[in-house]
């Protein structure tokens, strides 16, 4: 499974915000499940961040969301966006 989670940070915050999502990635590669996880920043639009992801299933995605540096992450980093989460989840289909 790919995941495709664009956040939008307040002009103010994008440095902030590009800290807290660099200190995932090493965490979040050793998760169980995880086949790849990246996040970019737009060359544009500083206050864009995308993050590429793939997923062993649903339930190793789910464990995910629950773990105590996501927990962080989600809890320093929610009051830095501009905008909800645009999170889309997709499946292969050839």
């Amino acid at each position: 499974m790919k995941v495709i989670l664009r956040l939008t940070a307040k002009p103010d915050a994008a440095q902030e915000l590009r800290s807290i999502l660099t200190g995932l990635v090493a965490p979040t590669r050793k998760e169980p499940g995880c086949i790849a996880y990246e996040w970019f920043q737009n060359n544009a639009d500083p206050c864009d961040f995308t993050s590429v992801e793939e997923w062993r299933d649903e339930a190793a995605l789910d464990a995910h969301w629950s773990t105590p540096h996501v927990k962080d992450a989600l809890a320093r980093g929610g009051p830095l966006l501009a905008a909800a989460p645009d999170d889309r989840r997709y499946s292969k289909v050839a």
